[in-house]
């Protein structure tokens, strides 16, 4: 099997339950992971198999590096999409796991745990978000970079714990902003463009430097580490050809799953 097949494989099923939950038998022990990203509310629902149920994403602009900005606003949602999948799936969630970015402080965590709770959650368990990566793509050691909304997130793993990671301020946002201004658009028309596969020729070359400057970043940070693959997760990874940038840019094999936005929140359900 070639690397990488049994993710992909699990990340397809969990995107067609998004579209066709699964109820599970009212006997069934489920798992239940949420990502609090800073482009993107997720929820994500596993059997104890880690069979997919049902995942849901909200876009929310609630946390910014790391930080809940908007507290009251993150629990409404995550509160909202808690009651949604209970009344598709006929099960109540009650507890469920949760993850932290690379480089957060301690007083961040228990804000993170905070909007868990408030939203009706007992939290079961707080996992690294790249250990949590690192469990659906079935790796322990290279690096994993998740690059999301606001932030590109790096984190080196060694038979399979984190021993050093980093967070830098560039991610989608950035791209957004200069698709903005070259198209002379406002922000929220740029990101529909951004998101459109059918512009990815207006969109790649304005994106370029911006990924350019991640593949910096990156770089920085894999230095004195024996690093020879780099993973790549999060929302804007999904960008087609960044993936080339960063190989190119590093000099290191990298390898990007099949839709990476839902890599770390099915690894943080699999954690719970």
């Amino acid at each position: 099997m070639k690397l990488l097949d049994k993710a992909n494989q699990l990340i397809k099923k969990m995107e067609e339950c998004i579209a066709n939950p699964i109820k599970p038998n009212e006997s069934a022990r489920i798992k239940v992971g949420v990502d609090l990203g800073t482009a993107n509310i997720v929820i994500t629902v596993l059997k104890d198999d880690d069979t997919p149920v049902i995942a849901r994403i909200y876009p929310a602009d609630v946390v910014r590096d790391g930080i809940v900005v908007d507290y009251i606003a993150a629990v409404e949602i995550l509160r909202k999409l808690k009651q949604e999948i209970e009344s598709l799936i006929n099960v109540r969630l009650d507890t469920a796991a949760t993850a932290i970015p690379p480089g957060i402080i301690p007083g961040n965590v228990r804000v993170i745990k905070n909007v868990v709770e408030g939203a009706g959650f007992a939290v079961s368990n707080v996992v690294d978000e790249p250990v949590a990566a690192s469990r659906v793509l079935g790796i322990k050691d290279g690096a994993v970079v998740d690059i999301g909304g606001g932030t590109t997130g790096i984190s080196v793993l060694r038979d399979g714990v984190a021993v050093y990671s980093a967070d830098e301020p560039t991610g989608g946002r950035h791209m957004t902003l200069v698709i903005a201004g070259g198209l002379g658009v406002t922000y929220e028309e740029a990101e529909k463009i951004k998101l459109d596969k059918s512009k990815h020729d207006i969109v790649f070359p304005m994106a370029r430097p911006v990924v350019e400057k991640m593949s910096s970043i990156i770089l920085k940070h894999i230095q004195g580490f024996d690093v020879e693959t780099i993973y790549l997760v999060g929302g804007t990874s999904c960008l087609d050809g960044i993936e080339n940038i960063v190989e190119s840019y590093t000099g290191k094999r990298v390898v990007k799953p099949y839709n990476p936005l839902l890599v770390t929140p099915i690894g943080i359900a699999i954690g719970a």
